[in-house]
């Protein structure tokens, strides 16, 4: 059993050079912490692999395949592999837990 506590994510998020973290890397898997603080620019591509979020703090809009709705607390968002998304009118500083299923980048095409 591996586990990590949301405080010590953060930090090493804040250590870092970027806003995302990758913390567990097993075969079948990769999780991550994703920070975006409020007003930021949500810069991702869309991913090879399938993706989940999970919101932990903050608020802002998310646009999926062109689908938008707004995002809190709680919320569970599942993003299928190629698709364009992005957070945006991030009102309140987001700290999501990511899930890419494969690992991220494990099925990009060299």
């Amino acid at each position: 059993m591996t586990t990590h506590r949301l405080e010590a994510l953060l930090a090493a998020q804040r250590a870092s050079a970027g806003p995302y973290l990758e913390f567990l890397r097993p075969d079948s898997m990769s999780v991550g912490l994703y920070v975006l603080p409020a007003g930021e620019t949500d810069r991702q591509q869309p991913h090879t692999e399938d993706e989940v979020y999970v919101v932990l703090r903050g608020r802002s809009l998310f646009t999926a395949a062109g689908e938008t709705r707004q995002v809190q607390p709680g919320d569970t968002i599942f993003v299928p592999a190629r698709a364009e998304h992005r957070f945006h009118d991030i009102a309140e500083e987001l700290v999501l837990i990511v899930v890419f299923a494969p690992p991220e980048g494990s099925s990009a095409v060299p």
